[in-house]
């Protein structure tokens, strides 16, 4: 991908967009009617950032079967981190005008499609857990491990030793990596602090300045600590009352890991309603380990999203149909520990929406390239390349209830876009274990890790 200022002038790329409503430098801008996009002096959409010759221009505004909306030889416009016309290369001139201070970038006949949307990820911690990858290839069990102090135990340790500017650091390096693979919007839990401070301080972290989109998820009830062993009832207190009273002006979002081993439906149900009486929208991990009813009961709590569901019976896809609750699928957490896939194609069937997300943890699946998981996707769930790149995009943003704001390409919708080293979408489950990611856009501005 290759940039340059409008023909004729020498113009560095923006550091900052002008103010909201100022006008065109060359004072060619004017307003459209009520309220829409700002047009030129001769009726045309005007523009900042106009992206030209993608080969493929992939909108996710169709549905996988039938075909994503695909442009050949398409264009793109956007207007301070808008995108304002999709189109065809041959109409661009006629439809878009271009700001003074336009930048205009050259797809060189690339694949063009919307950032990935992440939506499972555990990306604020401290700590490593890379001995026990070998150890558990070994044949050591997980309970082994926690009863010697390792496993989760190890990271809410050395995440509650660890200072907040720490933490910050830690994630952004791992924002850095998310963006260079594709994802421009990454859904981010707490977790691993379990005591009020501590997840405050963890979703506080998670706020340090970076390009990547953020949607934030409290998830105290996530693993019963040390110091309440044997009382899990009490912690759910604790989280219900104190934990969240101190985090939920901070996230979106409560999530419960309900499940053989963690919490159960009646203590998932007790969490989730809390967390409904504070305004935080819902989510679940559920049928992971075991069948335990968590699924039914996100649907009967309106959850935005139930996750894992390796488990999942046709019963429980009926209730997630009816309740509008997407289906978030981890393969890669499958891949590490050797278990096995959700039913994808059952839940395609069933009429539910189906979302990708990389569920990036220290324990189970330490991965935050979603090019890998559309890959496994493909693979091992069956999934066609169209309806895996349908699920990491659009199908991550309705996991969010962003629909129409992320994951698709079209006016209205931000411009986070990436620019694949490829012709064609079907490489990126292909071509695997390579990052096919040559450009990334957030906001209508070209973004680079560690920028």
């Amino acid at each position: 991908m290759s940039g340059r200022p409008p023909e004729g002038e020498e113009r560095a790329p923006r550091a900052e967009a002008p103010p909201s409503g100022g006008a065109d430098p060359g004072g060619a801008e004017r307003r459209a009617p009520a309220g829409g996009p700002p047009t030129d002096a001769k009726g045309r959409r005007l523009a900042d950032l106009v992206l030209r010759n993608a080969g493929e221009l992939v909108t996710m505004t169709r549905p996988a079967r039938e075909g994503l909306g695909v442009l050949a030889d398409g264009a793109l416009a956007a207007y301070r981190g808008t995108v304002v016309w999709v189109g065809r290369e041959a109409d661009l001139a006629g439809e878009v005008g271009l700001a003074a201070d336009a930048v205009e970038l050259d797809a060189q006949g690339a694949c063009v499609l919307p950032g990935f949307v992440d939506c499972h990820t555990h990306a604020v911690f401290a700590g490593e857990r890379a001995a026990e990858y070998g150890e558990r290839l070994a044949g050591v069990s997980y309970l082994e491990l926690l009863q010697r102090g390792g496993g989760i135990r190890l990271t809410v340790e050395a995440t509650r030793a660890a200072s907040e500017q720490q933490l910050a650091a830690l994630t952004a390096r791992r924002l850095d990596s998310f963006l260079a693979h594709g994802t421009t919007t990454v859904e981010v839990k707490s977790g691993y602090g379990l005591s009020a401070e501590d997840e405050a301080k963890q979703l506080r972290a998670a706020t340090v300045p970076h390009p990547v989109r953020r949607s934030l998820t409290f998830c105290g009830a996530h693993f019963v600590p040390p110091e309440y062993e044997g009382r899990a009832d009490d912690y759910v207190e604790s989280v219900c009352g104190e934990q969240l009273s101190a985090c939920a002006p901070l996230a979106e979002w409560c999530d419960v890991f309900c499940d053989e081993g963690a919490f159960t439906v009646a203590q998932a149900r007790r969490v989730l309603e809390a967390a409904r009486e504070h305004g935080l929208g819902l989510r679940l991990h559920a049928e992971e380990l075991a069948h335990t009813g968590a699924a039914t009961l996100g649907a009967e709590l309106g959850c935005a999203s139930a996750d894992h569901l390796i488990l999942a019976t046709v019963g429980d896809m009926a209730a997630l149909r009816a309740a509008g609750t997407v289906a978030v699928l981890l393969p890669g957490t499958s891949y590490t520990l050797h278990a096995g896939y959700a039913p994808a194609r059952a839940f395609l069937d069933a009429g539910v929406v189906v979302a990708l997300a990389s569920d990036f943890n220290p324990g189970s699946s330490y991965c935050e390239n979603m090019q890998m998981v559309i890959s496994l996707a493909c693979q091992e769930l069956r999934l066609t390349p169209d309806e895996a790149l349908w699920a990491a995009t659009a199908g991550g943003a309705a996991a969010l209830r962003l629909t129409g704001q992320v994951g698709v390409l079209t006016p209205g919708a931000a411009c986070d876009l990436i620019v694949l080293d490829a012709a064609t979408r079907a490489e990126l489950p292909y071509h695997y274990g390579v990052n096919l990611v040559d450009g990334v856009v957030v906001g209508g501005r070209t973004a680079e890790a560690g920028a």
